[in-house]
C-alpha cells in the first residue's frame, strides 16, 4: 500500500489531475484506510486532497491552514499561485459561473428525476453523470462580446484564455470553450455559488437559456432586478479586489 500511496501522491503532484476512473484515485475514493494514509502523506508537506462526485477527477491543493503562509508570505497577498493576471483570474470565475453552474444544476435535477422515477427502494445508487452530457460548454465568441472590453481587449483576453488551458481549466476546441479537468475542482462551489447567483453575474446568468432555476431562486429569496436597459447592471466592478490590488488602478 504504500507503493501505490506514493505513486498517486507522485502523479497528483506531477500531472496536477488525477482521473476519477483510475484505480488509484478508485482506491483513494472507496478505500478508508487508504484514504487515512493518503491524507496523512499530504498532510505532511501541507495538501490535501480534493474531490467532488460531479467532477471527472481529483487533485491536490493546499490545506486551509497553509493559505496565509503560501498566499501571504511576499509583500502583497496573491489571489493565485498559478501566476494568473486580476483579469486572468476575473475570466477564470466567469467561465466557471456559465459552465459549471448550468453543469451543476443538469446533475443535481437528473438525479432527483431518477428518484422520482425510483420503483425499487433498495435500488442502488446511480453515479452522476458527468462529461459531455451535463457539461455543455460555451462560445468563445460570445464570452468575448460580453466580456471581453471589461477584460482587456482581444489580446488580453486571447492571452488569458492560452493560460487557462494550459493550466487544465478549459479546453479550447474550433472557438468553443469546454469544461477542463481542473475548472470543477480547484474553486470551491459552497463558497462561490452564492456569490454568483445572487450577486456580480446574477443578471447575466438570467439572460442565458435554461436559467429558469436562478430566476426562482431570486424570487424566493425577494430579490428584484433592478430596472434599465439590457445592459449588465452593477454599482462597482465585478470582483472586489484586494486594497493592495485595487490601488493598482487596472479597469477591468
Amino acid at each position: 500500500m504504500e507503493h501505490e500511496i506514493k505513486t498517486l501522491t507522485a502523479r497528483l503532484l506531477a500531472h496536477r489531475v488525477v482521473p476519477r476512473g483510475d484505480a488509484l484515485a478508485r482506491k483513494a475514493l472507496l478505500d478508508d484506510n487508504f484514504r487515512q494514509e493518503l491524507d496523512k502523506n499530504l498532510a505532511a508537506v501541507g495538501l490535501r486532497l480534493v474531490e467532488n462526485p460531479y467532477a471527472e477527477h481529483i487533485a491536490a491543493a493546499l490545506l486551509p491552514e497553509m493559505t496565509e503562509p503560501v498566499f501571504g508570505s511576499g509583500d502583497a497577498w496573491l489571489n493565485n499561485n498559478l501566476g494568473l493576471p486580476r483579469d486572468g483570474v476575473a475570466l477564470l470565475v466567469i467561465l466557471w459561473a456559465l459552465i459549471i453552474l448550468p453543469k451543476r444544476e443538469r446533475q443535481v435535477a437528473r438525479v432527483e428525476a431518477g428518484k422520482e422515477n425510483q420503483s425499487d427502494m433498495f435500488g442502488a445508487q446511480k453515479p452522476l453523470e458527468t462529461g459531455e452530457s451535463v457539461s455543455t460548454g460555451i462560445s468563445e465568441d460570445a464570452l468575448y462580446a460580453d466580456f471581453g472590453k471589461a477584460l482587456g481587449g482581444r489580446t488580453r483576453f486571447n492571452a488569458n484564455l492560452g493560460r487557462l488551458v494550459n493550466l487544465g481549466f478549459i479546453v479550447r476546441r474550433n472557438r468553443w470553450l469546454d469544461e477542463g479537468p481542473m475548472l470543477d475542482l480547484m474553486i470551491d462551489y459552497a463558497q462561490l455559488a452564492p456569490r454568483i447567483i445572487e450577486g456580480a453575474l446574477a443578471d447575466v446568468l438570467l439572460r442565458r437559456e435554461g436559467r429558469e432555476a436562478l430566476v426562482d431562486k431570486r424570487a424566493d429569496d425577494g430579490i428584484e432586478d433592478a430596472g434599465g436597459d439590457d445592459g449588465i447592471a452593477s454599482d462597482g466592478p465585478l470582483f472586489d479586489l484586494p486594497p493592495d490590488d485595487a490601488a493598482d488602478g487596472e479597469a477591468r
